[in-house]
């Protein structure tokens, strides 16, 4: 059990999350600041239950929105997997997004789990620098997780880097589609910089 959300017949009523045990005083922080820091910037109140790791997500009241609250649990979840806290903050942004590979599921054998992360990690955390460098993502490894913060698009292309490796693909394969996958948004940045560009020229000439 990862977490989840209970529903009212107009919205999120309640969201809760399985933190670790190991992982409960980083969602609290020094003197309750994490967990009052995520709690003042998504309207909500927290509460936190350390004999069992499970995390309650409330609306603050009436106005708080169903989305605040999939932010709060979504931050948590960052946090319990091995996030700092200012890396899961970067979920406050609307581009960002979490992507989670639950290792448990590919793969039952701790033993089997230990090579995959290796594979992931590289000689001295050099695969996962790189998958970090070219896509801009934020890539964590947790007990039994994999954590990807990045937008859309960074994300998709380091879950997918990932996800290759896991299936056993060469590195030096994975390390090409990186490549080439790091050119193609440089390009497409690029593009939009100068659509952006002649768009602001083209109303300054109206």
């Amino acid at each position: 059990m990862h977490g989840g959300v209970k529903m009212s017949k107009s919205s999120i009523s309640r969201a809760y999350e399985l933190v670790p045990e190991e992982r409960i005083g980083a969602v609290i922080g020094q003197n309750g600041k994490v967990k009052e820091m995520i709690e003042q910037a998504t309207s909500t109140n927290i509460k936190i239950e350390s004999n069992t790791g499970i995390v309650y997500i409330e609306p603050r009241d009436e106005n708080t929105k169903a989305d605040s609250i999939i932010k709060a649990k979504e931050i948590i979840r960052a946090i319990a997997i091995g996030f700092t806290p200012e890396e899961a903050f970067r979920l406050l942004d609307e581009d960002q997004i979490l992507i989670v590979i639950n290792l448990k599921e590919i793969n039952e054998d701790p033993n089997g789990i230990k090579r995959i992360k290796s594979r992931i990690i590289g000689e001295e955390g050099r695969t996962r620098k790189i998958i970090e460098e070219t896509t801009g993502s934020k890539v964590v490894i947790g007990e039994s997780a994999i954590g990807i913060i990045g937008d859309f698009e960074q994300a998709s292309i380091a879950e997918r880097a990932i996800r290759m490796l896991i299936d056993g693909k060469p590195h030096s394969v994975v390390y090409s589609y990186l490549e080439r996958e790091a050119r193609r948004l440089k390009k497409r940045r690029i593009t939009g910089l100068w659509k952006t560009y002649g768009e602001e020229q083209g109303g300054k000439g109206l």
